[in-house]
């Protein structure tokens, strides 16, 4: 992809472009005399958002400057990432104002593709945060360890909820010696998993609550009454005998 600097002016009328530079046909890969005449609808494709393009034509008709992010294509099909920025420009013509339009374009592709690369790597590491071992045929264990944010209580909380919908277990073990941190979200995380695991039929069970967990879980008084803890994961393994 071109890194030349990209540009194109488009009347406000109809918005059929009058020019563009030769950046913008070494992005595209389509002749000024291809281009002139049309409006940008031609980079657009199956993977073009739909919302992305009807916030530019809300701007144009609004008369605003707007960035987007849009997928467009080139004239052999390849699809790219493209940063629209497109700026209304009055001009005097014989006395007349005029409005046309700006618009500045950068191929962001390779920048989109570290982001979802970086992401992908992200949501591998939440997986592997959440790691549901089966003890038995009856019987998990997930060890918490790190933080609980917001973000990853989501996560384990959609994690516990299919892996027990399918494995019917009737015990989970969370193992909570591994925790860096322990206030009162964790104890409120805890409840939130109380209730999900009664309602699918699965007994919570606790290990390795330190001190301060335990004066946190106070705070919300009977809700928590009913919960199954142990010292060590090996002591509730060895309790329940399943």
């Amino acid at each position: 992809m071109s890194c030349r600097p990209t540009l194109w002016i488009g009347a406000y009328d109809s918005h059929p472009i009058i020019f563009v530079n030769e950046g913008f046909t070494q992005l595209t890969g389509y002749s000024a005399e291809e281009t002139i005449g049309n409006n940008c609808k031609f980079l657009q494709g199956s993977k073009t958002s739909e919302r992305t393009t009807q916030s530019i034509r809300e701007a144009i008709r609004n008369r605003e400057s707007i960035t987007v992010q849009i997928y467009n294509y080139t004239k052999t099909g390849q699809g790219f990432w493209n940063e629209l920025t497109i700026d209304p420009m009055w001009v005097n013509e014989k006395g007349e104002e005029k409005l046309y339009f700006i618009g500045i374009q950068k191929d962001v592709t390779e920048l989109k593709e570290k982001e979802r690369l970086l992401q992908d790597a992200l949501d591998e590491m939440e997986h592997l945060s959440t790691p549901i071992v089966p003890i038995t045929r009856k019987m998990s264990v997930l060890p918490l360890i790190g933080t609980i944010t917001q973000s990853r209580l989501e996560q384990l909380t959609n994690t516990v909820s299919s892996y027990l919908t399918s494995s019917k277990d009737d015990y989970l073990i969370l193992d909570l010696s591994g925790l860096f941190e322990v206030d009162t979200y964790v104890a409120a995380s805890l409840l939130k998993l109380h209730d999900l695991t009664k309602l699918v039929g699965t007994q919570l069970v606790l290990t390795g609550i330190r001190p301060e967990l335990a004066i946190k879980t106070l705070d919300f008084g009977d809700h928590l009454k009913g919960l199954t803890t142990y010292l060590t994961v090996k002591d509730a393994i060895k309790s329940l005998k399943i």
